[in-house]
């Protein structure tokens, strides 16, 4: 029998409809009130987004679940990690000014904004899974910590993992940078031909692997450890991952981590999506391209995969904008074509699911509950 996944689409035409009031009404709807308890210290996992990026998820939206939580006398706080690359939440201190900076402000969202592996991403626990690829993960400490979690994504494209929601926010996002680069560590990217020496790959390179050799970026392979944040980074897309290296071993990696996060909170853990400005990259990138499909809505679910095969099923009905990198790459934009896939055809975003229903996170079959 498939999980229970709650839908409410974008349109409204009173007071009550309004987006805002539809999340405080998912959070009900679903039952999220029965993982929190008074007193209970709540992870609000969401992803600040990068200065610059203006895709990631509204603060205003997030303000609903905040009132939810303290609703049931207990003591919401938001978090994130820090990023592996060089970027404006690479450090604690960067990272709470950039969410400042973005709207995630005590004043807007009610809350505060704690980063869950410290200042310089030392703060985790080894958590062991003892699976495929992984014996143990690194959970930053903060999210390890928390009573409970609510797991707050932004649907979107990716360029390795072919798309990311629940499932990449809880393996990444949950991660210390040791835990990022492990994930990351069979991914090897190179240089193509016609790079235009932007220098953005050099910039943002945590270990300094990159250098302008004969006039081209070059990357060190001894010194590259794969996180692969110059491909997202490089504006012309020049350098690329070699695919040749097996990318479902990084995404089962992946899944893994979120395996590990998930394990910590089973039976005190859910799940929101919001299937809004799909974009083909991740918020981690300093811009944000136009939406590939329209706005859909918003879910919410107990189980990770489930809501993350609904989200891409609803993109995937959707018609595809010219105007987006489908129009750009002439492909993806009729009803039932993969728009992930037309947007990034090396990546496989369906290993994400089908290996995350195999270690037990949750199933691909779902009822999707329609919300008036």
């Amino acid at each position: 029998m498939g999980s229970k996944v709650y839908f409410y689409d974008m349109r409204a035409k009173r007071r009550s409809q309004n987006l805002p009031s539809k999340v405080a009404r998912l959070f009900d709807a679903a039952g999220f009130e029965n993982i929190i308890s008074p007193s209970d210290l709540v992870a609000i996992k969401i992803h600040f987004g990068e200065r610059g990026n203006t895709a990631y998820i509204n603060p205003v939206f997030v303000r609903q679940v905040v009132e939810k939580i303290k609703s049931k006398g207990a003591k919401p706080f938001l978090t994130d990690t820090n990023t592996l690359y060089k970027g404006s939440r690479s450090n604690g201190v960067d990272h709470v000014v950039s969410a400042i900076e973005n709207g995630f402000a005590y004043a807007v969202v009610g809350a505060p904004v704690i980063i869950a592996d410290g200042i310089v991403s030392k703060d985790s626990v080894e958590v062991e899974i003892r699976k495929k690829h992984f014996e143990r993960v690194k959970i930053a400490s903060g999210i390890y910590y928390a009573n409970s979690m609510i797991v707050m994504s932004h649907f979107k494209g990716h360029e390795t993992a072919g798309f990311g929601g629940a499932i990449k926010n809880l393996a990444m996002g949950c991660a210390p940078a040791a835990g990022k680069q492990r994930q990351h560590s069979t991914l090897k990217p190179e240089v193509g031909e016609k790079c235009r020496r932007c220098l953005s790959c050099i910039n943002n390179c945590p270990e300094n692997a990159i250098t302008l050799v004969d006039g081209a970026a070059y990357i060190d392979p001894e010194k590259c450890i794969g996180c692969g944040e110059c491909i997202s980074m490089c504006y012309f897309g020049v350098i690329k991952p070699r695919w040749e290296s097996d990318n479902r071993e990084f995404i089962e990696r992946m899944t893994e981590y979120a395996y590990g996060a998930f394990v910590t909170k089973k039976g005190r853990i859910a799940f929101m999506n919001f299937v809004i400005n799909v974009t083909p990259l991740c918020d981690c990138t300093p811009w944000n391209d136009a939406p590939m499909v329209p706005d859909i809505g918003i879910l919410a679910s107990f189980d990770p995969v489930a809501i993350d095969q609904a989200s891409y099923d609803l993109v995937t009905e959707q018609y595809g904008h010219a105007n987006s990198i489908l129009g750009e790459k002439g492909r993806g934009l009729k009803p039932g074509e993969d728009k992930f896939k037309a947007a990034h055809p090396e990546a496989d975003g369906l290993v994400q699911l089908e290996y995350a229903e195999k270690l037990g996170m949750g199933t691909r079959e779902y009822e999707l509950i329609r919300l008036n």
